[in-house]
């Protein structure tokens, strides 16, 4: 056992002696542990990661909200003039800083306002004498499916003091019972809410391994560091982070795309601004191909899905052509976490004609140097068809399983209801939703 290890151990061992031989054993297993994490403390960060499991820094922060016996709650409809007091409730309930800019986004210049047949609810909140303690926002959105145009409505930004969670299946409910809506999508909820979504005989997506996030490390040393911030570990297992970046960087590098063909048939990178004519040419084509049920990428919903007005995220539009016709494009979104600085990257959406793979894999490719490009510690994909995911398992990821489902629906349509329940009629991303929807 290393020096300082082996003077802790005794340390606690003579201060706790009292607490009997089964602690004793307990603490000798523990260090014996992290000695030998020197040698496999890559393997100790990555499973953190993949644990998903919150720091007790952040679980105290939720003692802000409320634990008294709860006063009498009344559910109502989101009005703008809730901004404010919404994003106060967000913010003890440790989601991202929203802005009324968004909010005049998300419900002003939607592009399904012009398709729905009534105007949809914003959300509802839960509401006491003392203010609001439960928030559920319902963003709506168009989806394509042979040739018909359904109006959808997403779920966002779910969050209720603790006094209130059981009302949480009370607007849950609302979300579902509202009219002139085709199918519902509810995204990266957590395990509780994704429960009580199902118990509203709502179903998860049917592709098997979609809660299979893939991921690659591009900087052993500050993804390490960033780890271990955000699991608020101390001295002894930050030291242990420190000796574990070579052994991590030394494991990243058999990692990742081993050929380079971003240049193979011209890819580059453009603004969200500019997305245009001949991304709207590439989505009526993409549309005559096998039936699929795709969230709308016209170029007006590309735009205003990638627009975060008050994030500090920012976005990479990357475009392949063939003979100067655009025959697919990627998009990357990059994130720096607020608390740690884990700067992170996501294949927010990919789309290519006819799926061609050499095309795909270009695209993939150059996503990745992207990344790498960006000064980002971590890429990871979420989700997206079987033949894309099929490429990417050739570059030897990492795999953290997501901690319930990705993705679950809801429709009344019988007909929908039979075909969704193939997988190869989805083309599911982090497009869809509110993954990547949201600040």
């Amino acid at each position: 056992m290393p020096q300082m290890f082996r003077e802790e151990f005794a340390f606690r061992l003579k201060k706790r002696s009292r607490l009997g031989i089964g602690w004793q054993m307990r603490e000798h297993t523990r260090f014996q542990t992290m000695t030998r994490a020197k040698y496999h403390a890559a393997d100790i960060l990555l499973w953190l990661l993949k644990s998903r499991q919150r720091p007790a820094a952040r679980q105290a922060g939720s003692a802000d909200f409320h634990k008294d016996v709860p006063i009498p709650a009344k559910q109502r409809e989101v009005r703008f003039s809730d901004f404010e007091s919404v994003a106060r409730l967000k913010e003890r309930g440790g989601l991202a800083k929203d802005s009324r800019e968004n909010w005049c986004r998300l419900w002003k210049q939607n592009p399904a306002l012009a398709v729905g047949k009534s105007q949809l609810s914003m959300g509802w909140v839960l509401e006491t004498a003392q203010g609001i303690v439960g928030y559920q926002g319902n963003v709506p959105l168009l989806y394509q499916f042979g040739g018909r145009t359904l109006v959808a409505a997403t779920a966002a930004g779910l969050v209720i003091e603790p006094a209130y969670r059981a009302r949480c299946i009370v607007l849950l409910a609302s979300f579902y019972r509202q009219r002139d809506v085709d199918l519902f999508v509810t995204t990266h909820t957590s395990a509780s809410a994704a429960s009580q979504l199902k118990a509203l005989r709502a179903k998860a997506l049917a592709q098997h391994d979609y809660d299979k996030v893939l991921f690659w490390v591009l900087d052993a040393h500050q993804f390490s560091k960033a780890l271990a911030a955000k699991f608020g570990l101390g001295s002894g297992m930050a030291a242990v982070g420190t000796l574990g970046s070579p052994v991590l960087r030394a494991d990243a590098l058999r990692r990742g795309p081993r050929s380079r063909r971003t240049n193979r048939f011209g890819v580059r990178e453009i603004e969200v601004k500019d997305i245009g004519d001949e991304f709207e040419a590439l989505w009526q084509r993409k549309l005559t191909e096998t039936p699929r049920l795709f969230a709308d990428r016209s170029p007006a919903s590309l735009r205003w899905h990638f627009t975060l007005p008050g994030s500090s995220s920012t976005v990479a539009v990357l475009c392949c052509h063939r003979f100067e016709r655009l025959v697919g494009y990627a998009i990357v979104l990059h994130t720096i976490d607020r608390e740690t600085g884990m700067r992170r990257s996501m294949l927010a959406d990919i789309l290519v004609e006819q799926d061609d793979p050499s095309v795909t894999e270009t695209l993939l490719e150059a996503v990745y140097s992207n990344a790498v490009a960006s000064g980002d510690y971590l890429f990871e994909v979420i989700g997206l068809p079987r033949h894309i995911r099929q490429i990417l398992m050739r570059w030897n990821p990492y795999v953290r399983k997501y901690p319930t489902d990705p993705l679950i629906y809801k429709t009344a349509d019988e007909a929908l209801v039979r075909i969704l329940a193939d997988e190869n009629a989805w083309y599911a991303s982090p497009f869809d939703g509110d993954a990547t929807l949201m600040p």
